[in-house]
């Protein structure tokens, strides 16, 4: 029936009657398409979602990769190009921290020394002194300063010789092999065995870090009232006996600074570390060696993968997102590693280079993760929760890099929504 129109009212004709429910129809219709994907994604399979999730317009399958783990059983989840070896930007700290982990343990510290040539007689110390750096990417000049506090407390007032800078731990590669030209300084101090500040003095970065550190301990000791004469650089003799010593903190907690903000110095000292203290030298080439050798030995699938520098930055480096899966769940597994390879990652939405990303939940704070980000590569690799760990690769010339951090986020964002 037909409602009665009112006084005054014009009936509506039979033609209007009809519109008017078809555009509610439409209405209808409009609503059900609006509500309808999140309903439908929220009931598709969790590989069906990951693969929607990775869709992204700007982001080609053909040259990125993605994994995904259940930890609890190793289950893969999701593959795409698992194999494919691409440039891993920073992800290439990850295979690092692992190895250091390994090989150098927790408990391990940088030191930083001084060592001298000849012998105190009375008040001076005749002969020269040395200030030798073991590669510590966090020497400040308030640990200088802590040096020359404990060669006063020898009694010392005079050296008589010269305060030379030791940096014979490594070579004398400022930068890693493959690395652009522009990155020199851009993306990283000087490479060095002794840098104090990361290199800068007065505001300028050291072309000749360990030159520059022997300038600091000069004045730091005049501070504490001992005269000194010229600075320069040498290499302390095998047999020189230690005179002050101070260390870093524990390996975990450069670790964190290396890998939440995403510290190419850091990287760089950490793989020529290991090339000193576990391999055959001080360079980043015996570095790598050390980090291969370290994979190997945990079961991680080594087709296609180069581990060239310690940062990433290198042209030359390549990664697997199915090899960074394996160092995950390798490092999630092994009861030394689990806390400190985990801790050293960036929270979601909370600290790192993750700070901005991935602010609302279900990922923010469950999401741990490392970012990595050059003109060629993107990727984001690490946990969701306790549940499951994940890599996403992705090359381009030049990378699309918002679209790729898109894909990365909803990607970890689905794993998260199903903790």
């Amino acid at each position: 029936m037909r409602p009665i129109p009112r006084p005054g009212e014009a009936q509506p004709s039979a033609r209007s009657v009809t519109m008017s429910r078809v555009r509610r129809g439409l209405a209808a219709v409009a609503l059900l398409l609006v509500l309808a994907p999140a309903g439908h994604a929220a009931t598709l399979p969790l590989t069906a979602r990951l693969a929607q999730a990775l869709a992204v317009p700007g982001s080609p399958t053909s040259t990125s990769a993605a994994v995904a783990i259940d930890l609890s059983s190793g289950k893969l989840l999701f593959g795409r190009n698992p194999d494919m070896p691409l440039a891993p930007a920073s992800n290439e700290k990850l295979p690092v921290t692992f190895a250091a982990l390994r090989e150098l343990g927790t408990s391990y510290r940088f030191r930083t020394e001084i060592l001298g040539r000849g012998r105190q007689v009375g008040a001076t110390w005749q002969g020269d002194i040395f200030l030798k750096g073991f590669g510590d990417p966090t020497l400040t000049s308030g640990g200088i300063d802590r040096l020359a506090a404990q060669i006063e407390a020898l009694g010392i007032t005079q050296v008589s010789g010269r305060v030379l800078g030791d940096e014979s731990w490594f070579d004398a590669r400022r930068t890693a092999p493959g690395w652009k030209p522009a990155f020199y300084l851009s993306e990283s101090p000087p490479l060095s065995a002794l840098a104090v500040d990361r290199a800068v003095y007065d505001g300028h970065i050291a072309l000749r870090p360990a030159l520059a550190a022997a300038g600091q301990l000069r004045r730091a000791l005049r501070r504490h009232g001992i005269a000194s004469g010229s600075v320069g650089l040498g290499r302390a003799p095998a047999a020189s006996p230690a005179l002050a010593e101070v260390e870093s903190a524990r390996l975990p907690a450069v670790l964190q600074e290396m890998d939440r903000e995403s510290d190419n110095f850091t990287a760089e000292l950490m793989l020529k570390d290991l090339g000193a203290e576990i391999g055959t030298s001080g360079t980043t080439v015996a570095g790598a060696a050390v980090v291969t050798g370290a994979l190997s030995a945990a079961g991680v699938p080594l087709a296609g993968v180069r581990i060239v520098d310690g940062s990433g930055l290198s042209l030359d480096d390549r990664l697997t997102a199915q090899a960074l899966a394996a160092i995950l769940v390798s490092a999630w597994r092994d009861p030394a590693l689990h806390y400190p390879f985990w801790a050293a990652l960036s929270v979601a939405g909370v600290n790192g280079t993750l700070e901005h990303r991935m602010r609302l939940r279900p990922a923010r704070g469950a999401v741990h993760a490392k970012t990595g980000t050059t003109n060629e590569a993107s990727a984001l690799s690490g946990y969701a929760g306790s549940r499951y760990a994940f890599s996403v690769l992705q090359n381009g010339e030049p990378i699309a890099t918002y679209a790729a951090q898109r894909a990365q986020d909803r990607f970890a964002s689905a794993l998260a929504s199903v903790l």
